[in-house]
């Protein structure tokens, strides 16, 4: 759970701080945004190499090694002043994600079964949440002493791999049940015949696809237009950020219990209606106080829509690859964060930040849609 954070904070610890990134190295707000985001192209094209690995040799190693290859790559960021090695050093740091959030997610499916593995993987949405709210809070003011003194706090993660060699458990079943798998990990064919039989688990992919590029608008975006209606200090900007995290671990924790009444459906459901209606309010929001309660709404629905992306790939993905697509998780996830500033960004110079919100509402309220019809359909059926 510790390290579950950590994958949050790769990017959230330096949201409060993007202005001073900006200013301090002489770029343009695209090019600070890519420092927050670069890891996530590298995730991208890792996290299936991960995968692999993971299901190969089990989850331990991969995750004790990510951990240390984690604190490295981000905490080089301390001696650097200029942009191109800055995004060398986020190269590392995706590196050490990739494997740090794959590994995470097939240590829960391996240590836990039913009710106990959905509680678990809310436990880990919530932690996911708590270090959205931790973590930029602890940015914020790092990056108040100076602007490159948030990097130094990705360390943490070199002792917390340490600890993860004394403690985590090795799976013993992992060789038993992987290794006949092994050779077909990279096999296209199959992997699309895994997607043929089971039509939803692509639909699982986008919507974390989509998650993660709305809430790098979030993180990306809501600064900006903080420093509209003159919210400038980062401590003060990080306690936005800190809201939607603790929103959403809210939500999380108590995702297991929500589904003894509803389905996992009606909880994403109502995340993207939440979405709308957050992102609907920052559109027309113009004071400090109200511009609080977009990030919430915001930060309610991932609590919701993380665990259940979880939950689902582990009950559609084959028993074998579970790594391999546990990592197709983080791929989607990441793929959106490192577009988000791109796709949305465009929309800055003609529609300004607000118009990004609207764009923003636009997408989660036509998913809202698509899921409600087909809710409706096979209600109807």
């Amino acid at each position: 759970m510790a390290a579950a954070t950590l994958t949050v904070m790769a990017g959230a610890v330096l949201g409060p701080v993007v202005p001073r990134i900006q200013r301090e190295l002489g770029v343009s707000g695209l090019a600070a945004g890519l420092v927050i985001t670069t890891h996530g192209g590298v995730i991208v094209l890792a996290s299936p190499l991960t995968g692999s690995l993971v299901d190969r040799i089990g989850a331990r190693r991969p995750f004790v090694g990510g951990l240390v290859v984690y604190g490295l790559g981000g905490g080089a960021g301390l001696f650097v002043d200029s942009l191109y090695p800055l995004l060398a050093s986020r190269i590392v740091l995706g590196l050490g994600t990739a494997a740090v959030y794959t590994s995470v997610t097939v240590l829960i499916y391996d240590l836990y079964d039913g009710q106990a593995m959905e509680r678990a993987l809310g436990y880990r949405s919530s932690a996911n949440s708590a270090g959205a709210a931790v973590w930029p809070l602890v940015g914020g003011a790092a990056g108040a002493v100076a602007w490159n003194l948030p990097f130094g706090i990705y360390l943490i993660a070199v002792p917390l791999g340490v600890v993860a060699a004394l403690t985590i458990p090795e799976i013993d079943s992992a060789d038993d049940t992987r290794d006949g798998a092994a050779d077909e990990t990279g096999d296209v064919a199959a992997v699309l015949s895994v997607f043929r039989d089971r039509p939803a688990l692509p639909l699982v992919y986008l919507l974390y696809f989509g998650a993660n590029a709305l809430l790098y608008v979030i993180v990306v975006f809501y600064p900006q237009f903080l420093a509209g209606i003159d919210v400038t200090d980062s401590l003060k900007i990080s306690l936005y950020l800190a809201a939607n995290g603790a929103a959403g671990g809210l939500s999380a924790i108590t995702y297991d219990r929500l589904l003894r009444y509803v389905d996992r459906s009606a909880l994403v459901l109502a995340a993207l209606v939440l979405w709308t209606v957050g992102f609907g309010i920052a559109t027309a929001v113009g004071t400090p106080t109200g511009a609080v309660i977009p990030v919430v709404l915001f930060g309610l629905g991932v609590g919701l829509v993380f665990p259940s992306t979880f939950a689902w790939v582990e009950a559609f993905a084959p028993p074998a690859r579970q790594g391999q697509f546990s990592s197709y998780i983080a791929s989607f996830g990441y793929t959106g964060q490192f577009l988000s500033p791109v796709l949305f960004g465009a929309l800055v110079p003609f529609a300004g930040v607000r118009g990004v919100f609207v764009a923003a509402g636009v997408v989660a309220g036509l998913a809202a849609v698509g899921l409600g019809t087909s809710r409706l359909r096979g209600a109807a059926t």
